[in-house]
């Protein structure tokens, strides 16, 4: 029989996975925009125009799925979770609205001067645009992840007749995972977004197209890389060591640990048996997630059976999910040294093997981000908001078939539109910026600059 609550659970996993596909791309390419519209406007060179009138059409595509998909969200609230609304209204709709009050009010008001003002307004008037375009997509973040945070570490509030108030704003924005949670999803979005740049410039390198173009966007983005990753990996472990100390249970899920013991060690590989509370093909470093965790070899960690087997997560889907980000972070190391080793051999712009492990890579980002809210999500559950409210409890009473037909509807609808959004994206990068450089790559006036329009052709 089909059962409306799993459904429900599927549903809004499956609408959230792909709406947050383009958030993570959108941020870090709007920063990437300000960046290349400002090294225009102070050094001359044509090439930085290039770059920020060729990327913007992607930007804009990838914006409007984001904005699409993000409207569904706020709607399954209160079709499929009506409970929910109503317990964590109070504390919750103030951040999703300060969200649209500032930051997609902020967006909207400035993408369409962007994207079409560019002999409309002065140079310095369109910059001032695309920087505040990019404010607007790091201020959303910030709303909605505050928000999220909140779920995971409550703090703020006080419950009256079973429903959630706001005692201390600042406590409930500042909640104890938002400073981590926030910064490692800005993160993860500049190296989505640089995978992005980086792979699409290398592939033209490769085939011998816009060559002095592609050298400035790889240059760039590889440099971003190499700085940028070392950084998630100590925000990523920062963030770890929150999760232990807020949300052990979660930790315990995501390194496969079912006994609280001393020592533990960090398992490289296992496949964890939920219904044995057991693993089973484990590959360990001894006492390594002890000495990572605790900063002790034989410090002691919570296991899963300090919970009832009903208050665990599906531990196989938190364990796997940590190790495909973590995987794919340290490749993402990898390709930043890579390209400082190519770099100072004078190889950047011609190894053929960092080109083809650039363009390779470019899905990795987003793999990663989905990777890691999976990890984040489902290692709360059985809790909607941790330790207080949970999620079989606060779902809407619909009938299952009518959840499991609007399930098909949005995986059917959903697919099209991916797919419309991948073929667009294609042959934009496949024609390429408007016109070429030369080898000195400058330009003297503004007069230079051409309408953008979202026709690829």
């Amino acid at each position: 029989m089909l059962d409306a609550a799993l459904l429900s659970r599927i549903q809004f996993a499956f609408t959230i996975s792909y709406h947050i596909i383009f958030p993570t791309i959108t941020i870090g390419m709007a920063v990437y925009l300000a960046i290349m519209e400002g090294l225009w406007l102070k050094t001359g060179r044509k090439v930085y125009l290039q770059q920020a009138k060729f990327w913007q059409k992607p930007f804009a595509i990838t914006f409007g799925m984001g904005v699409v998909s993000g409207v569904v969200l706020s709607y399954e609230f209160g079709t499929n979770f009506s409970r929910f609304s109503e317990i964590v209204g109070p504390v919750l709709s103030p951040l999703l609205s300060y969200e649209v009050l500032t930051a997609f009010f902020l967006e909207a008001g400035f993408l369409g001067i962007m994207l079409f003002g560019w002999k409309r307004v002065s140079p310095r008037v369109h910059f001032a645009s695309t920087l505040i375009v990019a404010v607007g997509t790091l201020l959303s973040a910030f709303w909605i992840l505050a928000a999220n945070s909140w779920m995971h570490t409550p703090a703020g509030y006080t419950i009256v007749d079973g429903q959630f108030h706001p005692e201390n704003w600042m406590d409930i924005i500042f909640n104890p995972s938002f400073p981590y949670r926030y910064f490692h999803m800005v993160i993860a979005s500049l190296l989505s977004s640089s995978l992005l740049i980086a792979g699409v410039h290398a592939l033209y390198l490769l085939r011998g197209k816009h060559r002095e173009f592609a050298k400035v966007g790889l240059s760039f983005a590889m440099w971003v890389l190499m700085v940028v990753a070392p950084v998630q990996i100590l925000v990523g472990d920062l963030h770890g060591l929150n999760v232990l100390e807020n949300q052990p249970v979660k930790l315990a899920a995501m390194e496969g640990i079912w006994e609280t013991h001393s020592g533990v060690g960090l398992r490289l590989f296992a496949i964890p048996d939920q219904e044995n509370a057991t693993n089973h093909y484990e590959v360990i470093l001894p006492k390594a997630a002890s000495l990572i965790l605790t900063h002790e070899a034989d410090g002691e960690i919570q296991g899963l059976d300090a919970v009832p087997a009903d208050e665990r997560p599906p531990v196989g889907v938190v364990f796997f999910g940590f190790r495909v980000m973590v995987g794919l972070g340290f490749l993402m190391l990898i390709l930043g040294l890579f390209g400082v080793y190519a770099r100072l051999r004078g190889r950047l712009y011609d190894h053929p093997i960092l080109l083809r492990f650039a363009v390779a890579m470019i899905p990795s980002g987003v793999i990663a981000t989905l990777a890691g809210w999976y990890v984040v999500e489902v290692g709360r559950q059985p809790w909607l908001v941790q330790g207080l409210v949970r999620t079989m409890d606060v779902v809407s009473p619909i009938p299952a078939e009518q959840v499991a037909t609007s399930l098909t509807l949005f995986v059917v609808v959903y697919t099209l539109l991916f797919g419309t959004y991948l073929y667009f994206m294609r042959k934009l990068i496949r024609k390429g910026p408007a016109e070429s450089v030369g080898q000195d790559g400058n330009v003297s006036t503004p007069e230079d600059l051409l309408p953008v329009t979202l026709n690829p052709d």
